[in-house]
């Protein structure tokens, strides 16, 4: 009694499961260079922001006293932490499967969130400015007078925005982007993984087709041997 021999799958299977996977991989990695450009831009703004002009006014009688000015560091320094976490998080994304990553992603767009909502919040707090008129004029307390706000704050709060669209991105498509190789990935026991081996082939010598088939699943050519 002769067993019967498995066959191949056709070639409009192939056709088919390659069309189903094309668009999928294609469409994953769009959205992984998206929210990495985002997320990327998005800390270099809100850090660029933290050393620049967000207030600036007077010591003393606007116009005739000595001008003052406070830096988005010196006003908040919550979104430009928040923006370094954002970053270690951003790269975390990629080093992590599964739950995990999207816990990472949930962490990016809650750094994003903070950074934003400081930003807005900091505009009306002139305690900073305060701080450098006191300073400037000698006097334990003082009010500056002549009071302005600049457009940096908008665009950490910009910054934090994009870091916000980023984790939100990534929370939502983050489970069809590629992740690190696991190729050679260290197991229990410290050692390191190999490429796994060939299957084997029948007694008389001879690659079954079904094995042939689960080579090119791998990615490997099953003539390389031949």
């Amino acid at each position: 009694m002769t067993s019967a021999v498995p066959q191949p799958r056709s070639t409009a299977d192939a056709e088919g499961t390659a069309v189903t996977r094309g668009p999928r991989r294609a469409g994953g990695r769009r959205s992984m260079a998206v929210a990495l450009s985002g997320g990327v831009l998005g800390a270099a703004l809100v850090l660029l922001a933290a050393g620049k002009t967000w207030q600036h006014g007077f010591a003393g009688t606007a116009g005739a006293g000595v001008a003052v000015h406070a830096s988005g560091g010196q006003v908040t320094a919550v979104p430009g932490a928040l923006a370094l976490v954002g970053l270690a998080a951003l790269v975390a994304v990629f080093a992590v499967r599964g739950a995990a990553r999207r816990v990472v992603s949930g962490l990016l767009a809650l750094c994003g969130a903070g950074a934003l909502l400081a930003a807005l919040f900091a505009v009306g707090d002139a305690s900073s400015l305060d701080a450098a008129a006191a300073a400037a004029s000698g006097l334990t307390r003082a009010t500056a007078t002549g009071t302005a706000t600049t457009a940096w704050p908008a665009v950490s709060a910009a910054g934090g925005a994009l870091l916000l669209f980023a984790g939100a991105t990534a929370v939502l498509r983050a489970g069809s982007w590629p992740g690190m190789s696991s190729r050679y990935e260290r197991d229990t026991a410290g050692t390191a993984r190999r490429p796994t081996a060939r299957p084997a082939r029948a007694a008389d010598g001879e690659e079954r087709p079904e094995d042939m088939w689960k080579a090119l699943d791998r990615g490997e050519d099953p003539t390389d041997a031949l």
